[in-house]
């Protein structure tokens, strides 16, 4: 008799936009569709080790009540390697959410990182999940790297942002990719006339130079630069979505998925953790357009 087939679902990076994945994950399991095996990248990683241990809907409650002062919250300032240092984010992570070893997950999960020093991808899916995680999340410049087994790692969305590859390797038959970074290059300037800047996402460059300033005095803001030019934030949300998409592409180009999800997530800023809410919604609006592709897929093995 023919087994059915196991089901893999590679979880891609996109900062806040991963909020995304629970939308994706819920609107699957109405279904009936559970995939087994999990691969994340970055917020991918985040997402898909909640979902690995059985704790989605705890995640996806808490990300719906999230605000701003609370995201803000979660942050610790670090001034060598990154502008986060990430230890009350990720104590936030095994305290509510998961601290175990990958061997006592309900369900297979491995994440990707970067080793800084060589530029390899490094698939972690042994030790501690939340140490995993906390590698899989560092984004450069953002958050510090992650010293792990005498190497330095950084966000695994350097070197392979959609991690297809490691759902098959861990015994995938269908994998259904979720791209969350698909529609962002130029996102910012989209459907403005000439070289004017972009609007910002509710002052989020001011609330993190406020925030992270010396003995309470916030951090100088750029308020002397041209006009013309746009803001720290959106310099570094625009860099970091041409670089996700180039990667995503030329890596799905050569390892495809069976089933690729794109939720539309343009009008979601690198730092809006707070919209949770509308990042699920798109989520499982993707879902809903893809079904009759999934179903297929599935049926074909």
């Amino acid at each position: 008799m023919k087994r059915p087939p196991r089901i893999g679902i590679a979880l891609g990076s996109g900062s806040a936009r991963g909020w995304a994945h629970i939308g994706v994950l819920r609107a699957l399991a109405r279904e009936g569709i559970e995939p087994q095996i999990i691969s994340g990248c970055s917020i991918g990683a985040f997402v898909g080790a909640v979902a690995a241990s059985g704790d989605l809907e705890k995640l996806g409650l808490w990300v719906e009540a999230l605000g701003w002062q609370d995201v803000v919250g979660l942050m610790d300032m670090g001034l060598r390697g990154g502008l986060i240092k990430g230890d009350k984010l990720i104590a936030f992570f095994e305290r509510n959410f998961v601290d175990r070893d990958f061997t006592a997950l309900p369900h297979l999960f491995g994440c990707v990182a970067t080793d800084l020093q060589n530029g390899h991808e490094v698939w972690l899916r042994e030790g501690s999940v939340s140490a995993a995680v906390r590698a899989s999340i560092a984004l450069p410049g953002l958050m510090t790297p992650s010293w792990q087994d005498g190497r330095l790692l950084v966000d695994g969305g350097l070197v392979n942002p959609v991690p297809v590859s490691l759902a098959r390797a861990m015994g995938a038959d269908v994998v259904i990719a979720v791209d969350l970074n698909s529609d962002l290059v130029g996102a910012a300037w989209r459907g403005r006339a000439g070289p004017s800047v972009p609007a910002e996402a509710p002052g989020w460059s001011r609330k993190l130079l406020a925030r992270f300033g010396r003995n309470g005095t916030p951090l100088a803001d750029d308020n002397d630069a041209p006009e013309s030019l746009p803001s720290m934030l959106t310099v570094m949300q625009s860099s970091i979505s041409i670089m996700s998409v180039r990667i995503a592409r030329s890596r799905l180009a050569g390892e495809p998925a069976d089933v690729l999800i794109s939720p539309r997530l343009a009008q979601l800023g690198l730092m809006d953790y707070h919209r949770g809410p509308e990042a699920i919604a798109e989520g499982e609006a993707a879902v809903e357009l893809a079904l009759p592709t999934i179903r297929r897929a599935l049926s074909q093995r």
